[in-house]
């Protein structure tokens, strides 16, 4: 445990530096931060660090850009140069260490980036030097830890609204950019601040690339709190349950694939975490199975499925499933539900412009996104209040806070309120004129007792049909009775044309399965 100050009471900070800065008053000597290899810092030193590096940047680097690149590993530089630009005023941009190089440029262009840190300038990051004698962006590496100079206390400009930028796949195959506030961010922080009771002695996992938006959740309830952020190594990223039992984690987020990875070893053993206490898992759906699996693995701790896009700032909707397994619900798609969202929010399920029980999830509030960086990315991606027809896309205007964001998610709502999300809009598929939701053949497929998981996607066919083929993993079983099994469950024009055993799905740097990959390789 650390110990704590008695500094006097402040109003409630209106920026992520600011929450960092009032936690390492109250906490000084408590571990901030805890990287692969390297010595602990106490929030003290965290602080001190970026207060100096900021100080270091607005005197090389002139006026402060408005937006700041960071390209960089999970070394204890990279998450002191984070807190820097925040510190600075400016707005961070962080581009993933594993994005191609042609996307680390997109992102840079997009952003109007001047200034790019990084901890490595030969690595991905040197995607971005210059071909003429003019560098845009400048890269700066960033200095090691103890090597800047204390100096007259650093009077940065006024904070820029936004926060972050975080950049997400778009449709027109460019990335779009989500502009976050720090009122959004510390929204959702603080409601989460709240909910999980984190603090001094308590130990976070932080799986996620700087450039996932759920690396928001770790760093700012961790350092908005007191508690311990880990980093992990590669190593650890492969075999997540003897991290967390080497690094005495109190507190997991991750996708539901680290699910799967620990069972694919064997090393998901009841009993196996104790000292989990809470386990988040968000970004793709969760099944029952994986969560049976993990539930059993930490006997001391809570499972909880967490839902949200990053346009609402992270997630928005939580279910903690029941401590008793034969409590837990039944969907139809074997899923765990998404829950009830926050109720700082508020949300509508939209068909056909009318509210109801299955349809688009929408949603409002303080942790809504103002709108995309490029604004004709905005186009179809709210709805506004109608009295005539209930709700109708904004068109010909900017998005206003009180327009609904539309999440492209399915869902369908009980009649407590709970959530479950169905998939995406996009995954709805139209086979011999019948509507079929790709989950729901999922969800049939999981239920096979040899399978561990499955991924349904649709193919072009002859005469403009679509076909359906299924990817599993788990044991190989053969197609005859895997249709069966179907044909148990389904109408016949539900069932795939074709089965492809996989030893193990090919997932994204954030590690959900990778389902453009998979269309790739098919190989047919």
């Amino acid at each position: 445990m650390s110990s704590s100050s008695t500094a006097p009471p402040s109003a409630a900070p209106t920026r992520l530096s600011g929450l960092v800065e009032a936690t390492a008053a109250r906490h000084p000597g408590a571990v901030a931060l805890e990287t692969p290899g390297e010595n602990p810092l106490t929030y003290r030193e965290l602080t001190a660090e970026a207060e100096r590096l900021a100080r270091a940047i607005a005197a090389d680097h002139g006026p402060v850009p408005p937006r700041i690149g960071l390209i960089g590993t999970k070394c204890a530089r990279t998450y002191v140069a984070y807190l820097a630009v925040l510190k600075l005023g400016a707005t961070i941009v962080p581009i993933s260490n594993a994005a191609p190089a042609d996307r680390i440029r997109a992102i840079a262009a997009a952003a109007d980036l001047t200034l790019v840190l990084t901890d490595d300038p030969g690595g991905p990051a040197a995607a971005l030097a210059p071909d003429a004698a003019e560098a845009r962006p400048r890269l700066l590496e960033i200095p090691a830890l103890g090597t800047l100079a204390d100096g007259a206390p650093l009077r940065a400009p006024a904070a820029r609204s936004t926060a972050y930028i975080l950049f997400t796949s778009g449709s027109t195959g460019r990335p779009k950019g989500v502009p976050v506030s720090h009122a959004n961010a510390l929204s959702f922080v603080n409601h989460n601040l709240a909910r999980y009771g984190v603090g001094p002695g308590d130990r976070m996992s932080q799986n996620f690339d700087f450039a996932f938006d759920v690396s928001v959740f770790d760093l700012f309830v961790a350092w908005g709190s007191g508690a311990a952020l880990v980093a992990p190594s590669s190593r650890d990223l492969m075999h997540p349950v003897r991290w967390v039992e080497e690094r005495s984690l109190t507190h997991w987020a991750s996708v539901p694939s680290a699910v799967s990875t620990a069972l694919g070893l064997g090393e998901l053993a009841p009993g196996a975490m104790p000292s989990l206490r809470t386990s988040l898992f968000l970004g793709e759906q969760l099944t029952v199975e994986q969560a049976r699996a993990w539930h059993a693995a930490t006997p001391n701790g809570v499972v909880e499925n967490v839902y949200g896009p990053t346009e609402l700032t992270v997630y928005v909707s939580a279910y903690r499933l029941p401590d008793r397994a034969e409590d837990w619900p039944a969907t139809a798609n074997g899923t765990v539900p998404i829950g009830h969202v926050y109720p700082h929010l508020e949300s509508v399920v939209v068909t056909d412009g009318r509210d109801a029980d299955e349809g688009e999830l929408c949603v409002r509030g303080p942790q809504r996104f103002d709108g995309y960086l490029a604004a004709e990315d905005n186009t179809g991606r709210f709805l506004a209040a109608d009295d005539s027809v209930g709700f109708a896309p904004v068109t010909g205007r900017p998005p206003v806070p009180s327009d609904w964001y539309r999440t492209g998610d399915l869902v369908r709502r009980a009649p407590d309120g709970t959530l479950t999300h169905l998939g995406r809009l996009d995954s709805q598929v139209k086979i011999r004129g019948h509507r079929v939701e790709l989950a729901e053949i999922e969800g049939a497929l999981r239920r096979h007792e040899e399978l561990a998981d499955a991924v349904v996607l649709a193919f072009p066919g002859p005469v403009g049909s679509l076909d359906l083929i299924a990817f599993y993993t788990g044991g190989e079983t053969d197609s005859r009775t895997l249709r069966s099994h179907l044909a148990a469950a389904l109408p016949p024009y539900m069932i795939p044309r074709r089965f492809v055993h996989l030893d193990a799905f090919p997932l994204t740097g954030n590690g959900k399965i990778d389902r453009l990959a998979l269309r790739a390789a098919d190989g047919r």
